[in-house]
């Protein structure tokens, strides 16, 4: 980001560098019919305690992800300083417009957050708001963790993730992060659009990052609420900044991996899906994964999408009614171990 840029419009209701627990808000000022002299009102709750390292835990980047908002939620509420040490920095909802609409993205500007990093203080609503977190608040964390789940069109088994760097130590310090967090699946994910995401942005900065995506379908349940809220502990534990000893599940932790685009299966068609693989079912490279009828007329033979490698289906497009262009399914390599020679 140059440096000639101006100060972030938005300002911060809390005092990072305070002491024991407080609840604020990220302001940012708008102009819109409803609110002439308005803001945006982002919840933040700044847990810190002593020397340590800072923690950056954010939901919501997309507003139809429930899992993440509903886990920092209750986190926001229950957590003491005295369970911290070191800096933990809740945010259930970058996105507060979306959140609040229930949609990806945000209805102020049509912005999807998590393609608008690194930001600009002079952009859109959403543009400002990567910028504040770009220039404030990753630069003061040591680690970050931001949870994602399929939203209204996506469902995807509950896993955690890393994502290949350059700098090795800090590929394998995420990567870390994410075994720990202790999801059913871990992963080492690629990105078709890297480029603009919150997570470059972060990992940009030398930072250690772990991202997840915990279930979807517009929606939450007892069982991904449970994963959320075991994992971020864990992350937090794993990282130093509360005591305890890492939860596990009964279950083995499968790891996969992303090695290219060929893991994601894209329509070229309009019409009804019919998947024909469930998640976490292991599929081999020519399998039926899906197919898509035309709804225009009867007597016309559907088109099959198959599996393009071995492994298993991750995620899966959760609407039945598919438009060219969408993701109808992701498959990814089971592997013995996740670490790079």
């Amino acid at each position: 980001m140059p440096a000639s840029l101006r100060p972030s419009p938005i300002s911060a209701s809390v005092d990072f560098d305070a002491q024991g627990v407080q609840h604020g808000f990220l302001k940012l000022p708008i102009s819109v019919d409803e609110s002439a002299w308005g803001a945006v009102m982002i919840p933040i709750t700044v847990v810190a305690n002593g020397e340590g390292p800072t923690a950056l835990l954010t939901g919501g980047n997309h507003g139809d992800e429930y899992e993440g908002i509903t886990a920092l939620m209750k986190l926001a509420n229950t957590l003491k300083a005295g369970d911290v040490r070191g800096r933990v920095i809740i945010v259930p909802m970058m996105n507060v417009p979306a959140a609040e609409a229930g949609k990806r993205t945000s209805p102020l500007d049509g912005g999807n957050l998590n393609r608008s990093f690194p930001g600009d203080p002079d952009g859109s609503v959403t543009s400002q708001i990567a910028d504040y977190f770009t220039r404030v608040l990753v630069p003061m964390c040591d680690v970050a963790l931001d949870l994602h789940s399929g939203g209204r069109t996506l469902d995807i088994v509950p896993f955690a993730a890393a994502h290949r760097l350059d700098d090795l130590d800090q590929e394998r310090a995420s990567l870390g992060g994410a075994v720990a967090f202790g999801a059913p699946y871990a992963m080492m994910m690629f990105e078709l659009d890297a480029t603009r995401l919150y997570d470059t942005a972060v990992e940009s900065q030398g930072k250690t990052f772990v991202t997840t995506e915990l279930g979807g379908g517009g929606t939450s349940t007892p069982t991904s609420l449970a994963i959320s809220e075991r994992g971020v502990r864990n992350f937090l534990i794993h990282y130093g900044l509360v005591e305890g000893e890492l939860e596990t599940s009964d279950e083995p932790m499968i790891y996969v991996d992303m090695p290219d685009a060929s893991c994601y299966v894209q329509s070229e068609h309009a019409g009804l899906l019919e998947l024909t693989v469930s998640l976490g079912e292991m599929v081999e490279q020519g399998d039926v994964l899906a197919r898509v009828y035309d709804m225009t007329r009867t007597g016309t033979e559907p088109v099959e999408y198959r599996a393009q490698r071995d492994g298993v289906l991750i995620a899966r497009r959760f609407p039945a009614k598919v438009g060219m262009g969408d993701t109808i399914a992701v498959v990814a390599e089971v592997v013995q171990s996740l670490e790079r020679a």
